[in-house]
């Protein structure tokens, strides 16, 4: 059904107003779900012709597009994306500073942690002399990386395992804010065998400190680039920046589409937002931004790699991943993080005068106010 939007901000207002945890009936799911592929339907087709207008868009396996030199897409996301799968290692279950667009925003100091002297692979929990047990039964993936949270906050925790992991010749990166790298514990990392290093730029206000260790980081360890959620206030930040930026010699720019989660949606109240094949929900500018992002990087011919991280790919990526891992036929993680749908959320773009659906219809007998009865 080709919802109008005059009726589905009806509807949502009512939805918005029920009592927590209470179920809709089957017809009024139709008119949430109707409502959703309106929205999105409009989302895509601005997306679509924004992507029309950057110049050589490429497009990794039908999975993610990218601009730039191929030799410069970052092997981590190539190895999520295309290879025999991407690792996730979890040890650091602490960050020193707090960006509104965190996973894990207001919970920072209530993550739980690894536990002493364990390292977290797979959902399994390891000491570091487990992981040579590790490496002789199981297939080693192409690619591993460490996430959760902080690594820095005691990254000399890691090179030990870095080595044994790079011996076993698996392609390793990690996320930092990029706030406590120095000289020494960047060229340990490299000499560990740390393959990729990402700065999260976005969550420092690309502040000038974290500019200077991306060129440091340059030096030691192969591959560096940034891995920031696309925001406005980034999108600004580095424009401000840019030669500064540009001149440091990284090799790619992760352009991630903002993901939220019942953790951080607040921060971002009243933004007008979408939701993805009923899995990530983002704000509708995120992606937009990216795509205007990579138009300017391809047309002034930039010398990095810029990576539309969108929902689309993680939608892809989590397919590749089930079936790497012998998933039944179209299996995968990919899935909305909200446990009730926020109704109230989707009120905004809904009442927006500016955005409209591409195609509206009358809805169907039953499915109207004073008429839905199951």
């Amino acid at each position: 059904m080709k919802i109008s939007k005059k009726d589905a901000l009806i509807w949502f207002r009512f939805f918005a107003q029920l009592p927590e945890g209470e179920e809709l009936m089957v017809r009024q799911q139709e008119i949430v779900y109707a409502t959703f592929a309106q929205i999105e339907a409009a989302i895509d087709a601005r997306n679509e012709q924004l992507q029309k207008e950057i110049p050589n868009l490429k497009c990794l396996a039908g999975r993610t597009y990218y601009v730039g030199d191929d030799d410069k897409f970052p092997r981590g996301c190539r190895s999520c994306l295309t290879g025999t799968g991407l690792s996730a290692i979890r040890k650091t279950n602490t960050c020193n500073i707090a960006c509104k667009f965190c996973y894990y925003y207001g919970d920072l100091d209530c993550i739980p942690p690894i536990g002493e002297g364990m390292w977290e692979i797979g959902g399994t929990k390891f000491y570091e002399k487990d992981i040579d047990l590790l490496l002789k039964i199981q297939k080693h993936p192409t690619g591993i990386s460490y996430v959760y949270l902080e690594p820095f906050m005691e990254i000399e925790k890691y090179y030990p395992v870095i080595r044994k992991f790079h011996e076993a010749g698996i392609h390793q990166h990690m996320y930092t804010n990029g706030t406590l790298c120095t000289e020494e514990n960047l060229k340990a990392l490299g000499e560990a065998g740390l393959d990729e290093l990402r700065f999260n730029l976005g969550g420092v206000n690309c502040a000038d400190k974290v500019i200077e260790n991306m060129r440091l980081a340059k030096k030691y360890i192969k591959y560096v680039g940034i891995e920031t959620p696309m925001t406005p206030e980034y999108f600004e930040q580095f424009f401000q920046k840019k030669e500064a930026i540009l001149s440091t010699g990284i090799d790619f720019m992760n352009c991630a589409e903002l993901h939220l989660n019942p953790n951080n949606i607040g921060n971002y109240e009243g933004e007008n937002i979408y939701i993805a094949r009923h899995g990530y929900v983002s704000p509708i500018w995120s992606r937009e931004l990216t795509l205007k992002f990579m138009k300017i990087a391809a047309e002034e011919q930039w010398d990095v790699v810029v990576h539309d991280c969108s929902n689309f790919t993680k939608f892809a990526r989590s397919i590749h991943q089930r079936s790497q891992e012998d998933g039944w036929f179209g299996a995968s993680t990919y899935t909305c993080e909200f446990p009730v749908v926020p109704y109230g959320a989707f009120l905004p773009i809904l009442e927006d005068e500016n955005f409209a659906f591409l195609e509206e219809e009358e809805l169907p007998k039953g499915y109207k106010p004073g008429e839905l009865f199951f």
